[in-house]
C-alpha cells in the first residue's frame, strides 16, 4: 500500500460499536431533564451528604421553576449570564436547571479562585448576577459593588445580622417566588445554557459555548437507547464528589444522572474516611472520581473497613489511569465495573465511554479511553500533514457532532483554530484507536498542565510571572508528580543583576491563584528556548525536566 499515507482521498473515520439513536435535539435542556418524570417523582433526586436532606424529583422539578421565576424578577432575562460560584449542593442544580427554564446561561466558576480570577470571568461572561456560599461572598463583595452585580447567598453566615443590609440577597428569595410567574419564551436549540471557562489547547481560559441541543445530545449519548453506553437506572445511587464547576461532573452526574432517573449523592469536598461512611450508608453504585482519588482508595489502609460491595461501576477521567493503578483498586472493589471516559470542556463534554459500563456490556481492556460516543465520528488526524490515519496510528484525536461548542465566547480566531471548516474539532490530544474500536490518549498536543484534573493555563501563569520587575522571561510546564498527576514549574530568566529567589517568585504566584496553579518548582536559566515565531519551546523544557538536568 504504498504513498497510502498521501491519499488525502481516503478518509478513516470511526464511530460507536453501539447502534446510533433517535435524540429528541429540539427540546430545551431542562425539559429534555425532565421528560420521565413521572416514572420516578417521588423517587430522591438530590441527598446532601452533609445534611441527609432529601428533595424528590418533583420537589426539584417545582423548585427550579420557581427559581426561573425568582431570577425573572430579579431582573435576569434570556441571554443573560449568571455566575455559580459553589461547591457542591443542591442549589447548584436548582440554579441551571432554574436560568435553564428562563432561557438563561449559567457560568459555572471555582469557589476557590481568588477575588482576581473569579472577576476575571465574571467580567469576560458579563455576569449579572452571582450565586455562592456566604463563606465567599466577600471575595466578590467589591467587584459586584462596582459592576452593579447582584450577589445571592445559598446559606446565612453565622453572627451576622447585618448580612442583609449589605445589600447580598438570600437564596430563599429565589425558591418563594411564584412557580406561574415565569415569562413565556422560546428558546432554540443553538441558545446557550452554560459558558464553563477552558483554556482549551492553549492560551488563556476562554468562555465555552455549550447549547441546549449539545448538552441534550450528549446526555442522550450516553444514558439513552435501548442498550445506554452508561447503563444508569432510577435505582442507582451516585455519589457526587467531583465539583459541579467541572464539567465531567456536571455532565456525567448531574445531568446523566437527572435523566436517568437516579439518586444523586452530593458530598461538598473530598475526604476520604466521609467517603467511605456515605458509600456504605447510602448504598451508592455509581462512583465517578479521578485518579488522585483511586489512589487513596487503593492505598488508605481504612478501606477494608467499609463495605463497599454496592459499587457497581467505578468511572474514572479528566486524566489518564495507569494499569498498575487500576489493578490496586479492583482488588479492594470486587463488585465494580472500573472503566474510564474520555472528555474535554469543548467537546461537550464526553468523547468516549467504557463499553463495559452498557446495558449490555462489552469487554473491557486497561487504560482505554472506551469507544467514541454514538450519534458521533471520530477522526485520527497527521498533525504534520492532516491527512486521517487508521488504526494503531497515533495522531491528534477530532470529533464531530451536534454534542461539539458551539465555539469560543467573543472569540472567532481560537473557535476557528479548533473548529475546522468541516466542522471537525481538534482536541489537541494525541492518540489512536484500535482493532476493537478503542481509543487511547497517549499524549498531550496541548500545553494545558492537569493537576489532579484541574486546568493549569501556563499562558496565564506566565503573563503574572513576565508582570514581575524582576523577571526578564519565564515559561511554565508541567512536571510529573505521583500524587497530583502533574504540578506547574517555571523556568525563570532573572531581570539585569536581580537575586529573587525561588520563594519570592512562588509567594508572588500563590497570592495570585487557587491553590493548584501555585509553582511547585522554580528552575533559573540563561534564556527560555523559542522557535522562530517567538513561540515557547515547551517540549525542550519538558525533556530537561525527564533528564533531571534542570539548571
Amino acid at each position: 500500500m504504498a504513498g497510502m499515507g498521501h491519499d488525502h482521498d481516503q478518509e478513516f473515520i470511526f464511530r460507536s460499536k453501539l447502534i446510533d439513536i433517535y435524540i429528541p435535539t429540539h427540546l430545551p435542556l431542562h425539559t429534555y431533564m425532565f421528560e420521565n418524570i413521572s416514572q420516578f417523582k417521588d423517587r430522591p433526586c438530590l441527598i446532601n451528604g452533609h445534611t441527609g436532606e432529601t428533595l424528590t424529583y418533583a420537589e426539584v422539578e417545582l423548585t427550579s421553576r420557581k427559581v426561573a421565576a425568582g431570577l425573572d424578577k430579579l431582573g435576569v432575562q434570556q441571554g443573560d449570564v449568571i455566575m455559580l460560584l459553589l461547591q457542591n449542593c443542591p442549589q447548584f442544580v436548582l440554579a441551571f436547571l432554574g436560568a435553564s427554564q428562563l432561557g438563561a446561561i449559567s457560568t459555572p466558576a471555582n469557589p476557590f479562585y481568588t477575588p482576581a480570577e473569579i472577576a476575571k470571568q465574571a467580567i469576560a461572561s458579563k455576569t449579572k448576577l452571582i450565586i455562592t456560599h456566604a463563606a465567599f461572598a466577600e471575595k466578590v463583595r467589591d467587584f459586584a459593588e462596582l459592576n452593579h452585580v447582584k450577589v445571592v447567598c445559598v446559606d446565612s453566615p453565622p453572627h451576622r445580622p447585618e448580612f442583609e443590609e449589605e445589600g447580598f440577597l438570600r437564596f430563599s428569595d429565589l425558591t418563594e417566588a411564584d412557580e406561574g410567574d415565569i415569562p413565556a419564551i422560546k428558546i432554540n436549540p443553538d441558545d446557550v445554557v452554560t459558558l464553563p471557562y477552558s483554556s482549551g489547547t492553549t492560551g488563556l481560559p476562554k468562555g465555552v459555548m455549550l447549547t441546549h441541543k449539545g448538552l441534550v445530545t450528549n446526555v442522550a449519548q450516553m444514558v439513552d437507547g435501548e442498550n445506554p453506553n452508561l447503563y444508569f437506572h432510577e435505582k442507582d445511587v451516585i455519589l457526587c464528589v467531583l465539583p459541579l464547576f467541572h464539567i465531567y461532573s456536571l455532565s456525567i452526574v448531574f445531568l446523566c444522572g437527572l435523566r436517568a432517573g437516579a439518586a444523586i449523592l452530593l458530598m461538598q469536598k473530598f475526604e476520604i474516611l466521609t467517603l467511605l461512611e456515605l458509600v456504605q450508608k447510602y448504598e451508592v453504585t455509581v462512583t465517578p472520581i479521578v485518579p488522585p482519588i483511586v489512589l487513596t482508595i487503593a492505598k488508605n489502609p481504612q478501606v477494608q473497613r467499609y463495605d463497599l460491595s454496592s459499587i457497581r461501576i467505578l468511572m474514572s477521567g479528566a486524566a489518564p489511569l495507569g494499569k498498575e493503578l487500576e489493578d490496586a483498586v479492583k482488588a479492594k472493589l470486587p463488585n465494580a465495573t472500573l472503566g474510564q471516559g474520555y472528555g474535554m470542556t469543548e467537546a461537550g463534554p464526553v468523547l468516549s465511554m467504557c463499553l463495559g459500563f452498557a446495558k449490555e456490556p462489552f469487554q473491557i481492556k486497561s487504560g482505554s479511553g472506551g469507544t467514541v460516543v454514538r450519534n458521533a465520528e471520530m477522526k485520527i488526524v497527521d498533525p504534520g500533514t492532516g491527512a486521517s490515519l487508521p488504526r494503531n496510528q497515533s495522531g491528534e484525536i477530532c470529533i464531530r457532532g451536534p454534542q461539539i461548542m458551539k465555539g469560543y465566547l467573543n472569540n472567532r480566531e481560537a473557535t476557528e483554530r479548533t473548529i475546522d471548516e468541516e466542522g471537525w474539532m481538534h482536541t489537541g490530544d494525541i492518540g489512536f484507536i484500535d482493532l476493537d474500536d478503542e481509543v487511547f490518549v497517549v499524549d498531550r498536543l496541548k500545553e494545558i498542565i492537569k493537576y489532579k484534573g484541574y486546568q493549569v493555563s501556563p499562558a496565564e501563569i506566565e503573563a503574572m510571572l513576565l508582570s514581575h520587575p524582576n523577571i526578564a522571561d519565564a515559561a511554565v510546564v508541567p512536571m510529573k508528580d505521583e500524587v497530583a498527576g502533574e504540578v506547574p514549574v517555571a523556568f525563570i530568566v532573572r531581570s539585569n543583576g536581580s537575586k529573587i529567589s525561588e520563594d519570592d517568585i512562588k509567594q508572588y504566584v500563590s497570592k495570585q491563584v487557587v491553590f493548584y496553579k501555585r509553582i511547585n518548582r522554580v528552575f533559573f536559566v540563561d534564556s527560555i528556548p523559542k522557535g522562530a515565531s517567538g513561540k515557547i519551546l515547551r517540549n525542550n523544557l519538558t525533556a530537561r525536566l525527564a533528564e533531571g538536568v534542570a539548571h
